[in-house]
């Protein structure tokens, strides 16, 4: 059974002040997002499933429409915010969806398969997603056997600003103990460090963290609705509280329902939080190209 990628799609761009998900950063205009379908497709992905909203749905649609669907399974699902399992409340002035891990519940009719999820603004590479094709394809479809593809701290800053990472914590056979979501992290002087109320708390630079590629079963989505429709009992009245994935990861560790195993990579992350990023990104694509990683032009 070839496995499918997610893909997280459906967020604005506040931070970048456009629809970073279609700007295209490659020579023919590809987005991140063709590149990393690209990268799945040699690595003998099967399907891909897009999360995106309504209000970008025909937009988003327009600019990949035809353009690998003659080479994998193109589906997509929305993310909405009264998308929540039955019988739950919340606050009715809430403006966004609940985060990453109800991206991942909404698309759960859409996938059978062991599956990849990975941001839409996030650049991988072809490593990552051959590393996470060698697991994908060996798991037992049926059990909450999970993976994801650990990052160096030191290789996933942005220079413009402060990033969000999950800091792991794994033990000695390599399967994930903890996942801590850490926002505003960044360099201060010669430290990276991530903001702690007032105070600076130092993290080393060798760090493992979380750029949201996990690999899952779809044993994933029975624990993902357990503990989101506890969150939303629990949070549904804040208007700004999020349900990430991590956050599923370390109950489900916690209870001992499931096992993450972290894959190592080497690999520098970039992509484009903020709208300063894209330079650096289209110099880093065309590195790529020139290093013969990519071809110039990536569909026909």
């Amino acid at each position: 059974m070839k496995p499918t990628l997610l893909i997280l799609a459906a967020g604005i761009g506040s931070r970048y002040g456009s629809l970073k998900q279609i700007d295209g950063l490659g020579p023919h205009g590809e987005t991140i997002i063709d590149y990393s379908v690209y990268d799945a497709i040699r690595a003998g992905f099967g399907k891909v499933v897009f999360v995106i909203r309504k209000s970008i749905e025909q937009e988003f649609k327009d600019s990949f429409s035809g353009k690998f669907s003659s080479l994998i399974e193109v589906d997509y699902v929305l993310q909405e915010i009264e998308y929540v399992p039955s019988g739950l409340t919340y606050i009715q002035d809430r403006v966004k969806p609940w985060g990453t891990g109800h991206a991942v519940w909404v698309s759960r009719d859409a996938i059978s398969a062991p599956f990849a999820m990975i941001n839409a603004d996030d650049f991988y590479g072809k490593e990552a997603f051959e590393t996470m094709a060698g697991f994908l394809t060996r798991v037992d479809v049926s059990r909450p056997d999970f993976c994801m593809v650990g990052y160096k701290l030191e290789n996933t800053l942005s220079e413009n600003g402060f990033v969000s990472r999950g800091v792991c914590v794994s033990d000695p056979n390599g399967f994930l103990q903890s996942v801590t979501e850490r926002t505003k992290i960044g360099r201060s002087g010669d430290h990276i460090v991530f903001q702690e109320g007032e105070s600076e708390v130092v993290l080393a630079p060798d760090t493992i963290v979380s750029m949201n590629m996990f690999g899952f079963t779809p044993a994933f989505f029975p624990l993902a609705e357990a503990y989101f429709s506890d969150f939303i009992r629990e949070n549904g009245m804040n208007p700004k509280s999020e349900f990430y994935v991590p956050s599923v990861l370390s109950r489900m560790i916690d209870e001992n329902k499931g096992s993450v195993k972290v894959l190592s990579s080497n690999a520098t992350w970039f992509g484009v939080t903020y709208k300063e990023d894209r330079p650096v990104v289209v110099e880093k694509i065309e590195a790529l190209i020139n290093r013969g990683d990519y071809p110039r032009k990536l569909w026909n």
